[in-house]
């Protein structure tokens, strides 16, 4: 476009710059729900107080670090008893949040990378890591951003993310191909059961209060046999759940069989040594 050719060219060469930044930026948004983002992101500065509206996370983490340490010792033969079972292994956080798990990872000897499209959530992230004096590769970006650029990693982690995307099949496809050859997968969703809706919608969001109103969607919960096939098409062997459940008794979560609500999965990439 000639330069000095008026205002109206001008303005035409202002909304061409604009949408070509805008087509950048998304060019790797794939599964994002930027709805869900923008939700999360008004939460980011408040991530961190156990009490607040990210208390059921702080609630079931121990057992999301049991599984994880477990399932990743179980698949490169380590001991999980030793103080740092995750050293040496690469890892990747995809929606990490404000770090409540990538942080653990680190403590426990990870290499982690880990990724959120918030950045409010990664500025969070970041400072809480910087005051722990942590070493974590923040980035906002997404997973099919990260596997087009041809990185992986030993250990791919996407805990409470499945839920929350726009597109089940293509984000487990991204998520696999970010895994290593020999590497391992690991996942925690929701299932998509009357139960689920009772306890996860209803009973957690609108009598316990333990999550913001709207942080769920029912119809986009996802049943173990619709991850599995997903797991399956995207080249992944293996695949294998266990059920995160609550004792209102005790007031505490456990591992169990009965994955009718939440659940944790894993699965394997073939390859390797």
């Amino acid at each position: 476009m000639p330069k000095g050719a008026g205002p109206v060219a001008r303005r035409a060469r202002i909304a061409y710059g604009r949408a070509m930044s805008t087509q950048s930026a998304f060019r790797h948004a794939g599964t994002v729900d930027r709805a869900e983002v923008d939700r999360f992101d008004r939460l980011a500065r408040d991530w961190w107080d156990p009490n607040g509206p990210m208390r059921a996370l702080h609630r079931i983490n121990p057992l999301r670090l049991v599984f994880i340490r477990d399932e990743v010792c179980r698949h490169f033969g380590r001991d999980p008893k030793v103080p740092f079972p995750l050293s040496g292994l690469s890892v990747l956080d995809v929606g990490c949040g404000a770090g409540l798990l990538s942080e653990p990872m680190a403590r426990l000897g990870g290499r982690v990378t880990a990724l959120d499209p918030s950045t409010r959530n990664i500025e969070a992230a970041r400072r809480h890591a910087a005051e722990g004096g942590l070493a974590i590769d923040y980035r906002t970006e997404t997973v099919e951003a990260v596997a087009a650029a041809g990185e992986t990693a030993d250990v791919v982690i996407a805990m409470e993310v499945v839920e929350h995307v726009t597109e089940v099949d293509t984000f487990i496809r991204a998520c696999a191909d970010a895994v290593a050859p020999g590497g391992l997968l690991l996942l925690a969703t929701i299932n998509r059961t009357m139960r689920s809706f009772a306890l996860a919608i209803v009973g957690a969001e609108y009598v316990l209060r333990w999550l913001p109103k709207g942080t769920h969607d029912w119809e986009k919960f996802v049943t173990p046999e619709e991850l599995r096939a997903a797991a399956e098409r995207a080249g992944l062997t293996g695949f294998r759940t266990r059920g995160m459940v609550f004792n209102p008794l005790e007031r505490d979560w456990a591992l169990a069989r009965d994955t009718a609500v939440n659940y944790l999965a894993a699965a394997d990439k073939p390859g390797g040594a």
